[in-house]
């Protein structure tokens, strides 16, 4: 078994500031072996990573459309933000990605996507993150839960951290998996593990915003 954080950001993100070195070291400390890294409409943290992780990484991106983000999961090549979440999830689909939606429920956030468009992509969605250590309130992520096991689908976990001491906090135990339809199968065996990070990681996400600005 593996313990995957699905849901990691790096400097890349414009509200992070941790580094592909410090992330590395940060998994290896807290027995982190798999690590899908979802910086903000980019991908070159998780390449940069990828290039120096001794456990697997996975591609990825939280991608910012018209409708709220999503997550292309497996991914070759970066996905602009701005676009309409449909087109999104094509352009996901078209490099053999996967398509999840993160804190669906967390209706705290203006970044998450609008119930209506959930509903509307429903038919491509590959994976629901039912456990997102940075929600405010947990039973956002209850909500997630009863909605993927309604509809059948994987469930994910992440700690979405920002931080570097934030990665681990939440991630699934999973058997390995060799490519994107395999991870959907390990997934589905998986057992989610988490704990919410503190407030104050919030207040360091906006410092971090603010000073890149």
């Amino acid at each position: 078994m593996i313990k995957a954080d699905l849901h990691v950001h790096t400097c890349y993100s414009g509200d992070s500031r941790t580094t592909p070195q410090q992330a590395v070291a940060r998994c290896e400390a807290v027995g982190i072996n798999c690590l899908a890294v979802t910086d903000h409409n980019k991908i070159g943290g998780a390449l940069e990573i990828k290039k120096i992780a001794p456990f697997q990484v996975i591609v990825s991106e939280e991608i910012h459309t018209r409708n709220g983000e999503v997550i292309g999961f497996f991914l070759q090549e970066e996905i602009p933000k701005g676009l309409p979440v449909d087109e999104t999830v094509r352009r996901i689909k078209e490099q053999g990605g996967l398509v999840g939606v993160p804190h669906p429920f967390d209706n705290l956030r203006q970044s998450a996507l609008q119930r209506c468009s959930l509903e509307e992509i429903l038919p491509q969605i590959d994976i629901i993150e039912t456990f997102n250590a940075r929600v405010m309130l947990g039973r956002h992520n209850t909500m997630a839960a009863d909605f993927a096991r309604e509809h059948g689908l994987p469930a994910s976990a992440g700690s979405d951290a920002h931080t570097v001491n934030e990665i681990g906090n939440a991630y699934v135990e999973m058997p390995e998996f060799d490519n994107p339809q395999g991870f959907l199968a390990a997934l589905s065996q998986g057992k989610i593990v988490g704990r919410i990070s503190p407030p104050w990681v919030h207040i360091w996400s906006s410092w971090s915003r603010l000073r890149r600005w």
